[in-house]
């Protein structure tokens, strides 16, 4: 589908295509989604687009939202809600689920649904489980909606860190050394599980980063020294996910690169490098979102080097049958070889985030970004492809 397609009548111009922007979310993310669609709504070409902000609360709660992309700001150390930007408490946003109708209903307790008009796309900028991990993009294929990003698989392979690895590997693309521990593993015999873990240090050594397997923006990671520190670190995890990723650490310099699917296929944006933060222990969230830890644009590598970790960053997003966008974090390591360590398909788009800014040093604004992830989408049919 694409801007020509839209439906008009001969009386009226054409209208624009009408964006839901979908926001917030029940993962532990949701205040980084909220800042994304601040960034997003911000960025909007309004000449070009109608635009329908929807966020949803923590409780799974889908709500009409004020499109006022400044409340959706960090605000004293303090990530945003949808709650603070949600129209009414009660109630909620409905999308049509006959992919003949795509018109958007809410309702409010006690008065009659209000229909909100057709959506011709939507924006979804939700991070974790519950939003990226295709769960949604079910939903959004069962409506017949079209849809940024990645498809169902591509967004589960992508949100589940242990599949993802499984899918690089199969593809020949080199992961660092790792090792998964289940929730049945855990309940049945939890000795043996942390045995696991343990056997996994003694062959790789320490420090090791233990980590929610499907959970992103480095929330509830833990970087251990030794296993003194473990027992803390693996609760750290489960608090976000009964299945957690051991991690050994690798020695060498953090680079991400993005993708951005062009009309004539996946382009890699310059990379950036990501410094040792002076204040923390590794990039974790603190360090990405609070304090801002500025990133190296573009990263200081040789030509080959820059050739060589778009060329798996392209390599990654098509493993993973990935659409849309995808940002691509690696090691260099001390041998000067690139591992991957995960990709992301719909990272972080708040004003400092890395994707945006990757791409700002491209040649690409922040708006036409914006704008060129929406026309890939318009093109895309849902269903199989």
């Amino acid at each position: 589908m694409s801007t020509e397609n839209l439906p008009q009548s001969p009386e009226q111009p054409p209208r624009k295509p009408r964006v839901a922007v979908v926001f917030g979310g029940r993962s532990s993310e949701h205040g980084i989604s909220v800042v994304t669609a601040g960034a997003v709504l911000k960025a909007i070409d309004r000449t070009k687009y109608d635009v329908l902000p929807i966020g949803i609360t923590r409780e799974g709660r889908w709500a009409l939202t004020a499109d006022e992309p400044e409340r959706m700001a960090i605000t004293d150390r303090r990530t945003p809600e949808v709650d603070d930007v949600a129209e009414s408490g009660e109630g909620g946003v409905v999308l049509p689920l006959d992919p003949g109708n795509r018109e958007v209903v809410v309702s409010e307790p006690g008065s009659v649904p209000k229909a909100l008009g057709e959506v011709d796309v939507v924006f979804p900028v939700l991070h974790g489980p519950y939003g990226e991990d295709g769960t949604l993009q079910g939903l959004l294929e069962l409506s017949g909606v079209p849809y940024v990003g990645s498809g169902v698989l591509a967004s589960a392979v992508g949100q589940d860190k242990e599949y993802m690895k499984r899918v690089f590997t199969s593809f020949g693309l080199r992961v660092g050394p790792y090792v998964v521990i289940r929730p049945r593993e855990w309940e049945q015999d939890e000795p043996a599980a942390r045995k696991k873990i343990v056997d996994f240090a003694g062959e790789h050594g320490w420090p090791l980063f233990v980590k929610p397997a499907r959970a992103g923006s480095s929330i509830g990671i833990t970087k251990v020294d030794d296993i003194a520190g473990l027992g803390d670190a693996i609760a750290q995890a489960q608090r976000h996910d009964p299945k957690i990723l051991v991690e050994a650490a690798l020695r060498g310099r953090e680079i991400e690169c993005g993708v951005l699917e062009f009309e004539d296929g996946p382009r890699a944006s310059v990379p950036s490098e990501i410094p040792p933060p002076d204040a923390h222990a590794y990039y974790d969230f603190e360090a990405k979102y609070i304090d801002s830890t500025p990133g190296i644009v573009p990263a200081p590598l040789t030509p080959e080097e820059t050739a060589e970790v778009q060329r798996l960053a392209v390599d990654a997003f098509e493993a993973a049958s990935c659409e849309g966008l995808v940002r691509a974090d690696f090691f260099l390591t001390e041998d000067g070889e690139f591992v991957i360590n995960e990709i992301n398909t719909m990272p972080g788009m708040t004003p400092i985030s890395m994707y945006p800014q990757m791409w700002q040093a491209t040649g690409v604004s922040y708006p036409e970004l914006v704008d060129k992830l929406i026309q890939a989408a318009l093109r895309r049919s849902t269903g199989l492809r």
